[in-house]
């Protein structure tokens, strides 16, 4: 695939309102991560060979016309991947659809991740290991290695729900004691993870503070996920493997 890459986000979820008017929607927030990789991934590509597009996908339900681009990602959400409201049934028939062409490529994040899993047939569900939150390491598969180009990965997580299995033909990226498919390759179709790429120290602070009031994260849960949320994270160089991905030929 040459640039621009035109990569159309579907936005799965509204962020709460203190985080978009801090950081913006999804759209925005997958935008400053992704043009920062562009930047940092040499070889003469930079930002300005990205054409970034966003979908409500949710309440307006709306997607982009195929013929009019090269990717889609698929972001994270609060919602349940295993859900058959409307709006996530036609997500998945939308990627369904992707899955059956060879042109389009598809990046999947969270949520994404699981809807990615769900459309190619395999079970996706509640993890009996609990929450992963904030920032922790993912143990990477030689795969993993050679695609995020290091032999660690420090990712921010902010989930319970799980891919449980690998599709028939797609490589395993990685591994963590409560997800143990943490990422999903298949040449030239998909790349996915379970962690956030785009989340940074500010938006996991609030989301954790915020979960803690909720109910959902008792204190010594939201204490644990504060101590960890400052460290290195490898979200740059994640979207940079997502990058690399899709100029691949």
């Amino acid at each position: 695939m040459k640039p621009p890459l035109r990569i159309a986000i579907l936005e799965c979820d509204t962020p709460p309102d203190d985080i978009v008017a801090r950081f913006g929607r999804y759209g925005k927030i997958f935008r400053t991560l992704l043009e920062t990789a562009a930047d940092g991934l040499g070889s003469g590509f930079s930002k300005n060979d990205l054409d970034l597009s966003a979908y409500d996908v949710v309440t307006e339900q709306k997607y982009p016309d195929l013929e009019s681009i090269d990717a889609v990602l698929i972001s994270g959400s609060k919602h349940n991947s295993f859900d058959n409201d409307p709006w996530i049934l036609k997500l998945v028939e939308f990627t369904e659809k992707l899955l059956k062409q060879d042109r389009i490529r598809i990046l999947g994040v969270c949520f994404g991740h699981q809807i990615v899993g769900r459309a190619a047939g395999v079970k996706v569900g509640r993890s009996e290991g609990g929450w992963e939150v904030s920032v922790l390491p993912v143990e990477l598969t030689e795969k993993g290695k050679e695609i995020f180009q290091q032999d660690s990965l420090s990712i921010h997580q902010m989930h319970r729900d799980v891919v449980f299995e690998y599709p028939e033909g797609v490589e395993k990226l990685g591994a963590s004691p409560r997800c143990l498919v943490q990422g999903m390759y298949k040449k030239g179709r998909f790349i996915s993870v379970q962690g956030h790429p785009e989340f940074n120290e500010g938006i996991v602070s609030y989301l954790v503070t915020m979960r803690n009031k909720q109910g959902i994260f008792n204190t010594e849960e939201a204490k644990d996920a504060l101590d960890r949320v400052g460290k290195h994270h490898d979200g740059v160089v994640v979207a940079k493997a997502f990058l690399r991905f899709l100029l691949e030929e």
